[in-house]
């Protein structure tokens, strides 16, 4: 992970229905940041909304468990899981190499890549139009070894929306995000513009390792999801497109 991993404590795991290991006996707990729009949203009571949330509560169903949401620092979640304290991370986690020393993780449930966000006045196309400038990230993201290549002068934030936030009121020479959430941040009004592409990532579950029983029946659930138009569904209630079907397919 680009961010430390948080030390997070964990009660002993209780044994789960049909061989899952599970925080709690008859729930699916899974974590989000709650401060990923529209991803995963924090209402005024504290409850989690947004697309992750409807993905979670879906693959709950699908396990024949009760949805158990958990709002937590997205830099501290992978450490979260690892320890038991959540069953999984359902919190746009990019599939990498570094986060699977970790954790296992599920096939991906949605398809995206980072991109380059700057203000309108800006000059810069281009990664490396950004070398040794002013770069902002949010915290515990893959989207610090991107900023890396560029500049080693990165800021770090709780979430990806208050980062793009401050570009727009003129801190910051850039902000390195989804390209999703950049495009979401836009159609709110935010003044910014978003320039080069930088790749295509994959999004998944985060599971505990060991737990091969819940990473089996996690993959069985997103599977008939896809089958039955569920997750093309949900991506369209909060996108207006299908985020969910692989590009290169």
């Amino acid at each position: 992970m680009a961010g430390t991993l948080a030390g997070c404590g964990g009660d002993e795991k209780a044994s789960g229905d049909g061989g899952m290991k599970l925080a709690e006996e008859g729930k699916f707990t899974y974590a989000a940041s709650g401060e990923f729009k529209p991803f995963s949203v924090t209402d005024g009571e504290g409850k989690m909304t947004g697309f992750d949330i409807d993905v979670a509560e879906a693959v709950a169903k699908e396990l024949g468990l009760e949805p158990n949401q958990k709002k937590f620092k997205f830099a501290s979640i992978v450490e979260g899981v690892k320890t038991g304290r959540f069953d999984a991370a359902v919190a746009s986690h990019t599939i990498n190499d570094d986060r699977l020393k970790h954790v296992d993780f599920s096939t991906p449930y949605y398809y995206s890549g980072p991109q380059i966000f700057v203000r309108p006045d800006s000059n810069v196309e281009t990664l490396k139009d950004l070398e040794g400038k002013e770069i902002a990230v949010s915290k515990g993201s893959t989207y610090a070894d991107t900023a890396e290549k560029a500049t080693d002068n990165i800021v770090l934030y709780d979430s990806d929306v208050t980062a793009l936030e401050a570009l727009a009121n003129g801190r910051h020479d850039a902000v390195i995000t989804d390209f999703i959430t950049g495009k979401e941040a836009i159609g709110a009004n935010l003044k910014i513009e978003g320039k080069e592409l930088l790749g295509r990532s994959d999004q998944g579950i985060a599971i505990a390792k060991e737990n091969d029983e819940l990473l089996k029946k996690i993959n069985e659930a997103l599977e008939t999801l896809r089958q039955n138009g569920t997750l093309k569904e949900i991506s369209e209630k909060y996108f207006g497109e299908d985020i969910t079907a692989d590009p290169e397919k």
